[in-house]
């Protein structure tokens, strides 16, 4: 892995392709790249949640997920490989559950907000939509693993549970949405 990066800059993508892990090449703007990289900037979201103050439990979850996700798009710069499953979902639903049940139940729908630590967790809940979606719309075209899809899935939910718990142990409030509010 040492000499694996050495030369950064190597010019194989100046006309408008790229290669895959299997040696292939493809468009920089075929739906499998549009995937990878909307995988790539959902890790870096996550990143940036974890500069911020979050609590233990939640920074563990996380760089647990940024690990993950580096293996989901390994899964998808090598056409049929396998390196998500079932157990990551799996895991995913469990720290869901278990963050969830520590917060109060909602009554209203919520805004982005709070503080920087849950602003920065609902931002990467909708890139991590995005890469759901492009990760779908590329299954339309060619196969991809069904737990690619879960994943991505169970990650928005667990994004939104911990933008709550950033919230809740900063002691703030979530951002509730007014829908009654006079205009």
């Amino acid at each position: 892995m040492s000499h694996r990066l050495s030369k950064i800059t190597t010019r194989t993508g100046d006309a408008g392709d790229t290669g895959l892990g299997d040696g292939s090449r493809v468009p920089k703007d075929a739906p499998r790249i549009q995937a990878l990289g909307d995988v790539d900037e959902l890790n870096s979201a996550i990143g940036l949640i974890l500069a911020e103050d979050v609590p233990a439990g939640a920074r563990e979850a996380l760089l647990q997920v940024q690990q993950d996700l580096f293996d989901l798009g390994g899964e998808l710069c090598i056409p049929g490989h396998r390196m998500v499953g079932a157990a990551q979902v799996a895991r995913l639903e469990a720290l869901t559950a278990e963050h969830n049940a520590a917060l109060a139940p909602l009554k209203e729908f919520i805004l982005p907000g709070g503080t920087r630590a849950a602003a920065a967790a609902h931002l990467a809940r909708t890139v991590c939509r995005r890469a759901e979606r492009s990760v779908v719309a590329l299954g339309r075209e060619e196969r991809v693993g069904e737990p690619l899809r879960q994943y991505l899935n169970r990650l928005s939910d667990l994004l939104f549970v911990l933008g709550r718990v950033c919230n809740r142990s900063a002691g703030r409030d979530d951002v509730l949405w007014q829908h009654e509010r006079k205009t």
